[in-house]
């Protein structure tokens, strides 16, 4: 009887090489048979991935008008609100004027009527 052979590290080796070449060329041989199918596939990725591309550069446009578009309305906004308070300060301004102006008149008013009252006080007493 035959006594069974422990196969060595270079059997070993060699095994492992004839099996990764094997795998490889079965790959190959799948890879030539599907090369038509493959070359449709990437064909229809490379559609998707410029379709995907296009519009991702579409939004960026988008949301770069966008935020234009608010900065503009942002600016508008402001410009508009600084008017308001600024005629809102001249209205203020206008109205503590008149609000003085009346204050210059009643003191004048009152000071005519005292001295209308005075000048007939020494009229009475002549």
């Amino acid at each position: 009887m035959k006594q069974f052979k422990q196969p060595t590290l270079a059997d070993r080796r060699d095994m492992a090489a004839k099996a990764r070449q094997a795998e490889r060329e079965k790959a190959l041989a799948r890879a030539a048979a599907n090369a038509p199918k493959a070359a449709e596939q990437q064909e229809a990725r490379r559609a998707v991935s410029e379709a995907r591309d296009a519009r991702a550069a579409q939004r960026k446009v988008e949301k770069q008008e966008a935020a234009e578009r608010k900065a503009r309305e942002q600016e508008a906004e402001r410009i508009k609100q600084a008017a308001a308070l600024k005629a809102e300060q001249e209205a203020r301004e206008k109205a503590a004027l008149e609000n003085a102006q009346q204050a210059e008149a009643l003191k004048a008013r009152q000071k005519a009527d005292r001295d209308a009252r005075y000048a007939a006080r020494k009229a009475r007493q002549k």
